[in-house]
């Protein structure tokens, strides 16, 4: 046995030692693979798909951090979107602008309004055969042409954009914008915005090329050796794009304040309340990965409910304003645009009152949280209360007043004094009278 467990020593400090050894090899191959690597490119490709959003700037934040963080050498933008907000655009664009990496726009298909933006801000273009890139006029929440003071911003954007960059004349970022600029020889005279195709943009020299995929791009730049590293959105990113939608949010302050109003008409806490909870939970948490949200609207959100929840417990409705002002003022501070936020909150409301209304009408407050809010316990005798004397057998039985009633007094009835009042009238000493009601301890008589 000792022979035996020596042996299995002797083989385990064998195995240990070679893992060791193998271990020392791998390590030094990294090291030298690192060592003739390092003098290779390192080329990003990021995606920029969809509407153009703060869920989309939060991804392209952390994915340039990435590759600076990592050395690269270049960094490529692949662009297929049909637009979005412009303070989104923008603020991405100041992001672009500050990159000390070299960068190119690949617009895989189409780089409109805010898309085109975006794409004037990096330091080459190339597009497919099949891509657009333009029609940048910027429109209101309800799809009407916004005001002439954000055009105006916008029109000196886009002309910034593309006399940023060496050789691009401004005039095609500002006819993609303006659509009285007239430009008849590119299907843009007055009245329409400016929408290059790739030969088009060729020849007023936006882009650099026409090619069909990225192997002729990286061949292009001379970067077809380069090592690639692709970027995807991460799940929670994808969540938080969805989630700050200017469409997303209405939906789910309005669920959130449907849910929570139901709840209260409703026994226990169930499907209603949960529903309100989730979506407000939702709200927080994309606005928080979009960077839209911080600790301090969180903690005046948690505030908020627990004043609600305390108004429960202690009476005067102060604290109840207080839970409601706060929650409103960290969905104010989660919001990238006061407007908009305004205009979803009031949607809530007035879905949060029409719902109150209605459950109201039909239920009452007799159901739900309110049942606990409200004294509802009677003292009636079909109840089975009673007052401390219980008299009701004197009704029908006749007596005569032993003191004249004014209209109280005393009358002997049965046999027994009794203190009562007459109906009203004044009935004299020695007067018969008839018991007709008994309310309590008072007891009611009429002259026979």
């Amino acid at each position: 046995m000792n022979r035996l467990r020596l042996n299995s020593l002797i083989v385990f400090t064998i195995l240990l030692i070679t893992l060791f050894a193998t271990t020392l090899t791998i390590q030094a191959e990294d090291k030298n693979a690192d060592d003739q690597g390092g003098k290779d490119k390192l080329v990003y490709v990021i995606p920029i798909e969809d509407e153009v959003e703060r869920g989309l700037e939060a991804f392209l934040i952390r994915s340039t951090e990435e590759a600076i963080e990592e050395g690269a050498n270049h960094i490529i933008f692949e662009i297929d979107t049909p637009g979005g907000r412009v303070d989104s655009a923008t603020q991405i664009a100041k992001l672009l602008q500050g990159l000390q990496i070299p960068t190119t726009s690949f617009i895989v298909n189409e780089a409109l309004s805010a898309g085109s933006y975006i794409a004037l801000n990096t330091d080459t273009i190339f597009m497919t055969p099949q891509a657009t890139m333009g029609a940048s006029g910027v429109i209101d929440s309800g799809g009407n042409a916004a005001d002439k003071k954000a055009q105006s911003a916008w029109l000196a954007a886009m002309e910034g954009a593309a006399e940023s960059k060496e050789g691009r004349d401004p005039l095609y970022a500002a006819a993609m914008a303006d659509p009285d600029i007239d430009l008849p020889e590119y299907g843009a005279p007055k009245g329409k915005f400016l929408t290059l195709s790739p030969k088009e943009a060729l020849e007023v020299d936006y882009s650099q090329g026409t090619i069909n995929n990225r192997v002729e791009l990286l061949a292009q730049l001379d970067l077809s050796d380069a090592t690639i590293v692709e970027t995807e959105t991460t799940t929670a990113e994808e969540v938080a794009r969805f989630i700050t939608s200017p469409i997303v949010i209405p939906i789910l302050l309005s669920v959130a304040s449907l849910g929570l109003i139901v709840e209260l008409y409703t026994p226990g806490f169930g499907v209603a309340g949960s529903m309100g909870l989730i979506s407000l939970v939702l709200f927080f948490y994309g606005h928080v990965i979009a960077g839209l949200a911080g600790m301090e609207a969180i903690a005046l959100l948690v505030l908020g409910i627990i004043l609600i929840i305390t108004e429960f417990f202690v009476a005067g409705g102060v604290l109840g304003l207080l839970g409601v002002g706060a929650i409103i003022a960290s969905l104010f501070m989660s919001g990238y645009d006061l407007g908009h936020m305004s205009l979803s909150i009031s949607i809530a409301f007035i879905v949060a009152v029409i719902a109150g209304f209605i459950l109201f009408k039909s239920i009452g407050m007799e159901r739900g949280l309110f049942k606990h809010l409200i004294l509802r316990d009677r003292t009636s005798t079909d109840l089975g209360y009673v007052s401390s004397v219980n008299r009701s057998e004197l009704v029908g039985l006749v007596g005569i007043t032993v003191t004249p009633l004014r209209p109280s007094g005393t009358a002997e009835v049965n046999k027994e004094r009794i203190d009562v009042v007459s109906e009203g009238n004044f009935i004299e000493l020695g007067i018969e009278v008839e018991v007709v009601k008994v309310e309590g301890m008072r007891v009611v008589v009429r002259e026979v």
